[in-house]
């Protein structure tokens, strides 16, 4: 699904919703504006009818269809404000969340990822459907504003008196329903907060599954995702409190009211001031009147709404990526240029200082130690990443200043846990920047190494990925192959070997030497061989560069060396690492897995 075009507005998110379905809204707003006239007008007609009726004389017959008429309508505007609204609250929440999750994915990921995994899942999903129903709500709370005041009009034009005693219980109504609201809605931004804190915690615990099982701490990390439990009841225990609370209070306040409109009424009617159909449509008005039941729920509604709004608008405010409409360099071969580049973190250093130059078609392996910032230039080379300082250069092109769809068509990137989106198999190799065609598809899996495994499926490129069970390597080998499918002038891989076999690591090592000349390749690299096969090795030591070259030249240095060294039990001391010719090897050390 195309992504819906982004202006960097702050204004509402749900107000811009609401402004884009105005035929709905509109249509809800009359439905709901007609059933509470049909329901005002039928007391007085009823009232009428029931005058005609004692003065004695032939059947009214008109009142009565009138009122049956009224009857029907009533019923049909209230049915199709039903259907309406609900159909209308379903198509602004897949709106909303479309937007939503467009806003987070056009973003610099740092501020876009900026909240919790959990939290960021519990907004994309329960927060936009909460948010979304605000423009119904408000449109078929018509009736509920529009019924208690038609009726004390109503009222008025019966009798002043009969409409007096019911106002003076109007201050005790607005005194309610205002704390009714405003305590709904501290209680339902509380329990949406709780809700998020539990789906962060589940979302860690899923991601971390193998670890938790092999330490066998599963029943502690369910009271963990679980603590948050109590707070969460006890926000829906405060949100039922103040709703039975209002209806409590309610139902001894208007009953009351019912009580000294009909007692002022019939003195009225004993007094002569009114007849017997007046005093049955002020009852019936005074029942609309001090009917709250559809104004308290549609104002619980509006509360939840506006505190699920207020959590999605730091997600609605995110600005896209800033660019100034730049495409890439016709048939150029991908030359990277990193100046100055720096990176921080909660006000740490990961990258400092970093310049580097990366010739078209040739190919670069990043090596350092775990922390020494590999990841954050593998982001930065290709955009996923904005540096705080300096700039990054693809063919003299500016990587800030290239618009993002155009940039993404040249940069291919392949991860150690690539995510796998669509159906099939072939839906994930294909799936990218634009939708490769079959016979690239399976060229791609080949040069992967993923085509054997896929042969072996149920349905080869056709199984659904919910039935191909697949190990870390057949998934790194599919993200590989979804890089290869999508060829553009550079290629990272971030970590992406990291699962492969010695063998399968060879022939896809093969088929990336194979785009020398027309690709610049980039390698994250923990494996000897990797450094050992690219052209030329960037050394990261806490995040600045220390040295660059080939992997001979490095190799002098005991420092470069002991990055490959592994301390992993059962490694005899004195095994090393294979050293490239005409070099000696290090006193200790294995090739990293």
């Amino acid at each position: 699904m195309p992504l819906p075009h982004l202006r960097p507005s702050t204004a509402s998110g749900v107000r811009r919703l609401a402004r884009r379905h105005p035929a709905a809204l509109t249509w809800l707003f009359l439905c709901s504006t007609g059933g509470a006239l049909a329901a005002l007008a039928l007391p007085a007609v009823l009232g009428h009818t029931v005058d005609r009726l004692v003065a004695g004389g032939p059947v009214p017959w008109a009142g009565l269809l009138l009122c049956a008429a009224l009857v029907l309508a009533e019923t049909a505007f209230d049915a199709a404000a039903a259907v309406t609204g609900a159909t209308t609250t379903a198509r602004l929440t897949a709106s909303l969340r479309t937007r939503t999750a467009a806003r987070v994915l056009a973003a610099e990921p740092r501020r876009a990822l900026a909240l919790p995994t959990g939290d960021l899942t519990a907004r994309l999903t329960a927060r936009t459907a909460d948010a979304a129903s605000a423009p119904v709500t408000a449109a078929g709370a018509v009736a509920g504003v529009l019924l208690p005041l038609g009726a004390v009009v109503g009222l008025l034009v019966i009798d002043v008196w009969t409409a007096a005693a019911l106002l003076l219980g109007a201050p005790l109504l607005v005194a309610l329903l205002s704390s009714f609201t405003r305590r709904t809605a501290d209680a339902g931004a509380d329990y949406q907060r709780a809700q998020s804190l539990i789906a962060h915690r589940l979302t860690e615990a899923l991601d971390g599954a193998d670890t938790i099982r092999a330490a066998r701490t599963g029943a502690r990390e369910h009271r963990r995702v679980l603590a948050p439990l109590t707070g969460l009841a006890e926000h829906g225990r405060r949100t039922w409190t103040v709703y039975g609370r209002a209806v409590g209070r309610s139902g001894l306040l208007l009953p009351l009211l019912m009580l000294l409109v009909l007692a002022v009424g019939g003195l009225r009617l004993g007094a002569g001031a009114i007849g017997v159909g007046d005093l049955v449509a002020a009852t019936r008005y005074a029942s609309l009147a001090v009917g709250i039941g559809v104004l308290t729920g549609a104002l619980g509604s509006l509360a939840r709404s506006r505190a699920a709004a207020d959590a999605l608008e730091p997600l609605l405010g995110l600005a896209p990526l800033p660019h100034r409409g730049l495409g890439p360099v016709p048939q150029a071969p991908g030359h990277l240029e990193l100046r100055d580049v720096g990176v921080e973190q909660d006000g740490t250093p990961l990258l400092t200082g970093i310049r580097l130059t990366v010739p078209g078609g040739t190919s670069l392996a990043v090596v350092g130690r775990s922390g020494s910032g590999k990841s954050q230039l593998a982001a930065v080379a290709g955009r996923l990443l904005d540096p705080d300082t300096g700039c990054v250069l693809l063919d003299g092109v500016p990587l800030d200043g290239m618009e993002p769809a155009r940039l993404r068509r040249e940069v291919a990137y392949a991860f150690a846990r690539p995510a796998l989106p669509g159906t099939t198999v072939e839906d994930t190799i294909a799936y990218g920047p634009w939708t490769a065609p079959p016979d690239a598809v399976r060229s791609a899996a080949r040069a992967a190494r993923a085509d054997g495994f896929v042969a072996l499926l149920p349905y080869g490129y056709a199984t659904p990925l919910a039935e191909a069970p697949l190990s870390g390597g057949e998934r790194q080998r599919l993200g590989l192959a979804r890089a290869f499918a999508h060829p553009g002038r550079l290629m990272i891989l971030d970590d992406a070997l990291s699962s492969l076999d010695t063998v399968t690591e060879h022939h896809v090592r093969q088929a990336l030497d194979a785009r020398a000349g027309r690709c610049t390749r980039i390698i994250v690299a923990h494996r000897l061989s990797s450094a050992a096969r690219a052209d030329r090795v960037a050394w990261l030591e806490e995040g600045r560069l220390r040295a660059t070259g080939s992997h001979e030249e490095l190799w002098a240095d005991p420092d470069y060396r002991a990055v490959f060294r592994t301390d992993a039990p059962g490694t005899p001391a004195g095994d090393s690492a294979p050293a490239p010719a005409g070099t000696s090897a290090p006193a200790a050390g294995a090739e990293a897995r």
